[in-house]
């Protein structure tokens, strides 16, 4: 590109000279004007700012820019952009130092600000002052964490005291639902989403977004049942057992939210948490349209925070059925698996994950799922068919079949043999 130059940035640098297979592509394109790069035939797709796709690769180009801050909150921004905003004032507003790296077409790396040190050291640290007039920042340098968990980066002091003055100023307050989730949707997708929430307790950014979570803090659980300790440590260790089970955004959400029910027991109670799961339902529902979550991942968690104890109760201490026909019926009809398996089966991964979400056993077989799964086949074999044969239409027709599968999951229960296995309590 004549009279320009084009640098390579952010996280594809970043990762690179961690040895990790390198993120999208990001360049900045330094001394063009958005003629210039129409006309060589790239395709503006920026509304904010002057962003551009390759007409080949299709990656984005932006120009390099300066951005003020205005106003409240992370849209209160103006930007300035012009072929004589330099590299290094370009770098000056990205978030943090390892992200404010760039790479000439010959392969030089150009730091103004340390981050190639910091990778090494493997320390987060904000590039400027301007850092606080974006609280969006809070929640990114969270998933940050998140995302290079397996490399144990930890925050820098001064960092730390920044994000602590940001998360106390009320400034989260103006961030909206929709950038918020996206976040934490990321943020869940990332081979250690527990950091991620970690992060925004340490930083005092947990309770005022999330509260429901923060109010797990604290709060006890049957010693014989939970080792681990109190209901947030539970949570996080159900999160991690979870991804290991699961990719799906939906199964990790839900794992997440399964005991909020517990935040609301009253102390005089505790450790005892009975009713929990019902209790919990209505603070998913709230936290899922706080958010503006799509009803069918609100409508999952709330599913698995409202049956999960029905379901470790599937079987008894000795692997044998323990609830009633009826009983069994409702906990399949409520995950649809009279038409499908699907989502009982992501239900079961959530329920495993509960079981082995506790110190001492992380490892343990959750024979709950064949019996489930078993016992969904039962129920979806009863064809109405020869109801409607013998005269049967109607209501009639609906009673009719519901006694059919009730009878068809007794039969079944005289049957099963289960490998015996500790129970899950409260």
């Amino acid at each position: 590109m004549k009279q320009a130059n084009v640098y390579l940035v952010g996280g594809a640098v970043r990762d690179r000279l961690l040895g990790w297979a390198q993120s999208d592509r990001d360049w900045v394109v330094v001394g063009a004007t958005p003629e210039s790069m129409r006309a060589q035939g790239y395709v503006p797709v920026g509304q904010d700012f002057p962003v551009f796709l390759h007409p080949e690769t299709k990656e984005e180009y932006a120009l390099a820019r300066q951005e003020r801050k205005q106003g409240r909150g992370y849209h209160g921004f103006t930007v300035q952009f012009s072929p004589d905003v330099t590299l290094e004032e370009d770098l000056l507003r990205r978030d943090l130092t390892i992200n404010a790296m760039a790479e000439s077409s010959k392969g030089d790396i150009i730091d103004p600000y340390g981050g190639r040190q910091d990778l090494k050291d493997r320390v987060l640290r904000h590039v400027s002052p301007a850092f606080a007039e974006d609280p969006l920042r809070v929640l990114r340098v969270a998933r940050f964490a998140a995302k290079l968990a397996e490399f144990d980066f930890h925050l820098a002091d001064d960092t730390r005291v920044l994000m602590q003055q940001m998360s106390a100023s009320g400034e989260l307050d103006a961030l909206t639902p929709e950038r918020v989730w996206q976040e934490v949707a990321k943020a869940l997708k990332t081979v250690c989403p527990r950091r991620f929430f970690e992060l925004l307790d340490e930083v005092g950014a947990l309770k005022p977004l999330f509260p429901e979570l923060a109010a797990l803090k604290g709060v006890t659980q049957p010693s014989k049942y939970h080792p681990e300790g109190d209901v947030w440590t539970h949570t996080r260790m159900v999160l991690d057992q979870a991804c290991q089970l699961s990719d799906a955004l939906s199964v990790r959400w839900a794992a997440l939210m399964h005991d909020l029910g517990k935040g609301v027991t009253p102390p005089e109670l505790w450790p005892r948490h009975h009713g929990h799961e019902q209790a919990g339902v209505p603070l998913v529902e709230a936290l899922g349209q706080r958010y503006r979550l799509s009803k069918k991942l609100t409508a999952f968690a709330t599913l698995v925070t409202g049956y999960h104890g029905l379901v470790h109760q599937g079987l008894d201490a000795d692997g044998k059925p323990a609830l009633r026909p009826k009983t069994v019926l409702k906990t399949l009809k409520a995950a649809g698996a009279l038409k499908q398996v699907e989502t009982l089966r992501a239900l079961l991964q959530v329920c495993q994950a509960d079981a082995r979400g506790r110190t001492g056993f992380e490892q343990v077989a959750y024979p709950q799922t064949d019996y489930w799964l078993a016992v969904q086949a039962v129920v979806a074999a009863v064809s109405p068919q020869p109801l409607i044969d013998h005269g049967f239409q109607g209501a009639a027709l609906g009673e009719a079949l519901t006694q059919a599968r009730r009878q068809a999951i007794h039969d079944f229960h005289r049957t099963y043999v289960g490998a015996a296995e500790p129970s899950q309590k409260d």
